[in-house]
């Protein structure tokens, strides 16, 4: 850890921009001037990011579908790449479902022993979230092993099932490229999912049950693309306090009138527009419905959506930077994160004011991540 004070540096503070000196020692920021001097003229400091929710590290730890497993050293260098991004806090998104392949509980064991094999290694705060399908009932109690035996927090809950092409005897779209996904075959994945279709009056006892469970645990826990108010109500009624990419602006607006968490995918943002045709992050934000925007595919894409929402007038700079990171770690229950006070983690990152590069993450008070000019501002 270092023991530095950065001095002549806009520096991104609750209450907006500061030309105060920021220190940091032992890993915590101090108010006053202490440690070493570092001359920090032409770039900006701002809390580091919070991720609630991304799978991009996917790519690192099977690349091309499982044509090669690079497990630790997947999970090494998602970790550099989070720091190159300005991710100081993330949450790996990973599925538990009857999806199989990348989705599936085998895949999902060695994702989760990698992480915990890698995370003390490194400065990034990793963290795992499970993803669990809605309608694999049979994978329930597996899933709340892996809850137990991995320390996972964060639990959110999905529904990939095509539940009017089933009830109609239709086959689902992308039928025969899913099942090879899974390693079946056509035939043996659509009859999985009608199996799992046709079980649905079970479901909601079981996620009841399954719910407590977990809030007894006091893992946090949300539901993914709510459509509607009602389904909303269910999901909050279990203690899923997160609204994960609602779909559509009555979803969000239910969840913002009971006090949820309200959690947008930063892709969208940037893209300006929902790639599936639902309802515009953008939109979402410009009516005070959003807690949290998360990397969901692509981690560079927070930073930029921060911007993103101040280039088009709908937050200033302070109130964008929020929903990347105080905002995020709120919803995680991480009160020593997310803004940058006396007392809390020194996650930072540096900026270049001309580009808005990012040039410096630290997490923790140690360097995760640093090129270009400013390190010859550390080391001078």
């Amino acid at each position: 850890m270092l023991d530095l004070c950065f001095q002549n540096a806009r520096t991104l503070r609750p209450e907006g921009w500061s030309d105060a000196p920021l220190s940091i020692c032992g890993g915590l920021l101090h108010a006053g001037a202490a440690g070493k001097p570092v001359d920090l003229s032409g770039f900006e400091v701002l809390p580091g990011i919070v991720d609630a929710h991304g799978d991009g590290f996917e790519r690192h730890v099977a690349p091309r579908r499982g044509a090669l497993r690079e497990r630790d050293s997947g999970v090494l260098a998602c970790a550099s790449e989070l720091a190159a991004c300005g991710i100081t806090t993330a949450a790996l998104a990973q599925f538990w479902s009857w999806e199989g392949g990348m989705r599936g509980p085998e895949f999902a064991e060695e994702v989760f022993a990698a992480v915990s094999e890698v995370a003390p290694t490194v400065p990034v705060d990793l963290r795992l979230q499970l993803r669990l399908e809605t309608h694999f009932l049979d994978g329930f109690a597996g899933a709340e092993e892996a809850v137990a035996r991995w320390g996972i927090s964060y639990v959110v809950f999905n529904d990939h099932l095509p539940h009017q092409r089933l009830a109609e005897g239709r086959k689902p779209p992308r039928l025969t490229g899913q099942a090879l996904k899974s390693g079946r075959s056509p035939e043996a994945h659509l009859a999985l999912m009608m199996g799992l279709h046709e079980r649905g009056d079970e479901v909601p006892g079981a996620l009841d049950a399954l719910a407590a469970r977990l809030a007894a645990r006091g893992v946090t826990m949300g539901s993914h693309d709510d459509r509607t108010a009602a389904g909303r109500a269910d999901w909050r009624n279990r203690g899923a306090r997160v609204s994960e990419f609602p779909e559509t602006v009555e979803a969000a607006q239910a969840a913002r009138e009971a006090g949820d968490f309200i959690v947008l995918g930063a892709p969208n943002v940037v893209r300006g527009a929902s790639h599936a045709g639902n309802v515009s992050a953008l939109d979402l934000v410009g009516m005070g419905l959003c807690d949290a925007l998360a990397s969901d595919y692509h981690y560079p894409a927070p930073a930029r959506a921060a911007w993103r929402c101040v280039e088009l007038g709908l937050l200033d700079e302070a109130a964008a930077w929020r929903l990347v990171s105080e905002g995020p770690a709120r919803l995680l229950g991480l009160t020593d994160r997310g803004r940058i006070e006396d007392g809390l983690r020194a996650d930072l990152i540096i900026r270049e004011q001309a580009t808005r590069r990012i040039v410096a993450t630290l997490a923790g008070g140690r360097v995760a991540y640093m090129s270009g000019d400013v390190a010859g501002r550390f080391f001078s």
